[in-house]
């Protein structure tokens, strides 16, 4: 059973105790204004002290508890104090804090500890800031730190999506199961060369490689028609593994070329682009024949379809295979905007595969034949 540290001889942690009240008080008073921001710093600063401090070599491993005791002696009507929490802050804090250069005043006011967002503060090169790390609920932290331990970059890009993309917590585990950081923006393309800057890197931006169709069930002799059947059955699915921003328009959409007809199999609006998006689905390799088609629909569109007001449309290519020599080299020879993908599916079942559970016709005729 642990006990108190408070009242040993460790003075030292009966002040820090102390200070751990005052400060939480005293970010309690801004919660009306930012409940979550203001909680955040708190963890944080906790994070900070647990690693930059010796108690959990002096205490053993009844640290935790006995801090999550005394804590909540201290602070009986505050929630979030438990051993495992306090377990997270620190977690929370080691992820982080190699990515931001911090400098505090190393004087005898320890409130000067706590970690307020504050735009004046030195932040780190890129466009990431400790401000935006309070942003996201501590459940969703808590996910990326069990999810992305060690490895802060990562923790990053899902801190930075989710702030994007407004994702609830199931949304969030979702991509991290199916490893968006390592398929986000990896597509083959020309868009650098193609389209003006900063749309090229925007549209590099969109792409993924591979798409996850684990939602989809195929039997494995599945044509493309069945395979776009059921991406268009399972739309809210699909326009999710796609990201955010697209709006879908329509399957085989047509567009007029002279006094002919064609009919474009997916046709897509990204909003934040503001370009229409020309979206092929291959059931085989990727074959370089397969470019010409796609650069087709894509000229139509930006002479029948899209807008002054639009950007240059551009073409994602998604196969079930490719050789990505293959794909670099058929690209090098195209003008138009196009990305090269894979897709993988997970939930194949045999062409003659029958359920487990009979049928009615099945079952009455068994009735019959028992008769």
């Amino acid at each position: 059973m642990s006990t108190s540290i408070v009242g040993k001889s460790n003075s030292d942690y009966s002040v820090w105790l102390n200070n751990l009240k005052d400060r939480y008080l005293s970010s309690r008073m801004k919660a009306a204004v930012a409940v979550n921001t203001s909680l955040l710093e708190f963890y944080y600063s906790i994070g900070r002290d647990i690693s930059q401090s010796n108690y959990i070599n002096e205490y053993g491993s009844a640290f935790y508890e006995t801090l999550s005791k005394d804590l909540r002696r201290e602070l009986p009507d505050v929630k979030g104090l438990s051993a495992t929490n306090l377990k997270y802050t620190r977690y929370f804090y080691e992820l982080y804090s190699p990515h931001f250069e911090m400098s505090y005043d190393d004087s005898s006011n320890n409130s000067n500890l706590l970690i307020v967002a504050d735009e004046n503060r030195p932040q780190p090169v890129d466009d990431f800031s400790i401000n935006q790390l309070f942003m996201i609920p501590w459940s969703h932290h808590r996910t990326i730190i069990d999810k992305c331990k060690n490895n802060t970059e990562k923790a990053i890009f899902y801190v930075k999506q989710t702030l994007k993309n407004n994702w609830s917590r199931s949304v969030l585990l979702n991509y991290i199961s199916s490893d968006l950081y390592g398929r986000q923006g990896k597509a083959i393309s020309n868009y650098a060369v193609t389209l003006p800057m900063p749309q090229g890197d925007l549209a590099q931006e969109i792409t993924k490689d591979p798409y996850s169709f684990d939602f989809l069930t195929l039997r494995d002799s599945y044509d493309e028609k069945e395979l776009k059947d059921a991406l268009l059955e399972n739309i809210t699915k699909f326009l999710i593994e796609l990201g955010t921003g697209f709006a879908f328009m329509g399957r085989e959409y047509r567009v007029s070329v002279g006094e002919d007809d064609y009919y474009i199999d997916l046709l897509f609006y990204h909003v934040q682009l503001h370009a229409y998006v020309v979206l092929e689905v291959k059931t085989g390799k990727f074959q370089p024949a397969d470019l010409g088609q796609l650069g087709f629909y894509i000229s139509a569109v930006n002479h029948s379809v899209k807008s002054e007001n639009d950007n240059p449309t551009i073409g994602l290519l998604i196969c079930k295979d490719k050789n990505n020599l293959t794909a670099k080299y058929s690209l090098e020879s195209s003008n138009q905007p196009i990305g090269i993908s894979e897709y993988e599916l997970s939930k194949i079942y045999p062409a003659d595969f029958k359920g487990s559970m009979p049928t009615i016709e099945e079952i009455e005729e068994s009735l019959e034949e028992s008769k």
